[in-house]
């Protein structure tokens, strides 16, 4: 019995090898030249056998044959190495279908999610990356990249994760395997961006994917998916899929046959001596707009070497990178909001954390709408440093300041009024109206994450929203003229918030709302928000966008006209916690539970 499994496993290690000959133009090759002559290689003898091909596929490519080796669909997403699977499914039996929670189907997984080319052939049937997977836990992982997962919002029965990203330059979310298929997740995504590298300035980037043929990827992603391979080496699950998909497709992987050829390509891309991140840029902030434009201006970050530029995205995909502290961003259309933010890197890859996120609206005209700043505080003549709460008075820059409960030895960037159940009131400068306000919070000490309600004359504009982060946070196109008193206020009686570097732009045009006008009253039932459904009371048919945001100011969701069908809003799987709703230019703070 030992000589028959001893001699299979040698014939699978056997048959692991790809035909005599298959990779011999790419001998003696690295680096990008190894990655152009591999994709020549496995693009030749491809055949596009069609989307609905892969469930054929399936049977032969992605079955269980090495863990409980029962004929099963093998689904790296409830796969368990060890112990019994949560649920089995047959081939060509089980397909979705429908489902709404685990073990109900399985579907077509792309690994590379096919959103990032249009579904276009013949990416969207390439069975190298396309994964037979349950249908939930597809549904879950979304588009989202792979990285690796700090706090997890959804986890499959098998451990595999969906959460917060802590994986080095990139802080939205991402979507984690369980360890046994790290490698196998890596590889596939290497045989994506070699196999169609001549496509990849066309493709959409999913914060996963570069735009030029070389290294492929973003610098974040190539770094967690290197660790991974070196990590989890090549299993013989995945050899058989390989030979499998080679009988099936006609081409293979060649980071599964010769999985050196990973560190050949890209192991000169993996930071060397130099491993330290810059500092996360601050200040971001819309500095002018027209009908067609934006223009960005933001902070310099730091680095313990040099930082070499800022890449700025747009609505979460890549739009330019720059090597100064401002940007424009072209090519808009006319009243149109768009959401922004920046990402400083260093000459050797190493990439801050995502900066705030801000949101900018272009003119419905092509006249730009003057943005000089009106006010700009930066807390320096505060009174002396002290920790007793009381109200404290100064001036500075021709506005004087008042803030009630209020201590000053706090710091942000250095000097800090700190507010805690009281509020910061400027005095009404010239009459230069007020069209943006900007302002950097950090929660001090102990307390729970919650926001600032922001007055103009007494009228609510918006929320400020604080935690332990220093966070900076735009409110744009409040635009009222005349002259105007700001107030922060803070409701909480035990939340002690440093408030830093507070400015907005003046506001004269003939648009703006004037001073006595009030904002829309609206209000959210029940709050806590239950089962994924916000229900808003007041006058909301003519809303034109809502929009969801953490506390931290990131863009979770967008609907355009979102109460044209009834009054409530359906979520996307918000973990417990605190969250904004933006309403047109109105903001409301509710809680998940």
């Amino acid at each position: 019995m030992k000589k028959i499994i001893l001699f299979s496993v040698f014939a699978g290690l056997a048959n692991a090898q790809a035909p005599s000959g298959y990779y011999n133009s790419a001998n003696g090759l690295s680096g990008a030249a190894l990655k152009t002559e591999l994709s020549s290689i496995i693009s030749s003898g491809h055949q596009d056998k069609g989307y609905g091909g892969l469930w054929t596929a399936y049977k032969t490519t992605d079955i269980d044959k090495d863990y409980e080796n029962d004929g099963s669909i093998l689904d790296i997403y409830s796969e368990k190495p060890v112990g019994t699977d949560p649920y089995k499914y047959t081939p060509g039996t089980n397909q979705c279908g429908t489902y709404s929670t685990e073990g109900n189907c399985y579907n077509r997984e792309h690994i590379v999610p096919q959103s990032l080319f249009n579904q276009a052939s013949p990416m969207v049937a390439d069975i190298h990356f396309i994964r037979a997977t349950d249908g939930k836990v597809n549904g879950m992982r979304s588009n989202y990249p792979f990285g690796k997962v700090g706090s997890a919002t959804f986890t499959s029965q098998n451990g595999s994760k969906l959460g917060s990203s802590i994986s080095s330059g990139y802080a939205g979310t991402v979507f984690e395997p369980i360890d046994e298929f790290k490698g196998d997740v890596a590889r596939m995504i290497f045989y994506f961006v070699t196999r169609y590298q001549s496509k990849l300035s066309s493709f959409s980037s999913g914060n996963m994917l570069g735009s030029s043929t070389f290294p492929g990827l973003q610098t974040w992603e190539l770094n967690v998916l290197l660790a991974w391979h070196n990590q989890d080496p090549v299993s013989q699950a995945e050899i058989k899929r390989n030979n499998a998909s080679y009988s099936y497709q006609g081409n293979r992987n060649p980071f599964i046959d010769n999985p050196s050829y990973v560190n050949l390509i890209w192991g000169s891309q993996q930071p060397t001596g130099d491993t330290q991140a810059p500092t996360t840029a601050t200040g971001l902030n819309v500095s002018g707009k027209t009908a067609n434009s934006i223009s960005l201006a933001w902070n310099a970050s730091t680095d313990n070497v040099g930082v070499t530029g800022y890449t700025i995205y747009m609505d979460g995909n890549v739009k330019t990178t720059v090597s100064s502290t401002s940007a424009t961003i072209s090519g808009l259309n006319p009243s149109t909001t768009y959401n922004f933010y920046v990402v400083a890197k260093d000459a050797a890859g190493n990439s801050s954390s995502n900066s705030s996120t801000v949101s900018g609206t272009t003119n419905s005209g092509g006249t730009t709408i003057p943005t000089t700043d009106c006010v700009n505080e930066n807390f320096e003549t505060i009174p002396a440093a002290s920790t007793t709460y009381t109200s404290k008075t100064w001036s500075n820059n021709g506005v004087s300041w008042t803030a009630t409960d209020s201590r000053t030895d706090q710091t942000i960037n250095n000097r800090a009024i700190t507010i805690r159940n009281g509020s910061l009131t400027s005095s009404s400068p010239s009459n230069g109206g007020i069209g943006s306000l900007t302002v950097t919070t950090q929660m001090k000490f102990s307390g729970t994450n919650g926001a600032f309600d922001v007055k103009v004359n007494g009228t609510s504009v918006g929320t400020i929203p604080y935690s332990t982060t220093v966070t900076t946070t735009t409110i744009n196109d409040i635009n009222i003229t005349g002259n105007v008193t700001v107030s922060l206020v803070n409701n909480s009686a035990s939340n002690r918030v440093a408030i830093d570097d507070l400015k907005w732009t003046c506001y004269s045009g003939a648009a703006g709302r004037q001073a006595k006008s009030i904002a829309p009253s609206y209000k959210i039932s029940p709050n806590p928000v239950t089962n994924q459904e916000i229900f808003v009371s007041g006058d909301v048919q003519n809303i034109k966008k809502a929009e969801i945001y953490t506390l931290q100011g990131k863009v979770l969701q967008t609907i355009d006209s979102p109460f044209r069908n009834g009054n409530s809003i359906k979520t996307r799987n918000l973990g417990q916690g605190v969250y904004i709703l933006k309403l047109d230019g109105s903001t409301i703070q509710f809680l998940v539970k």
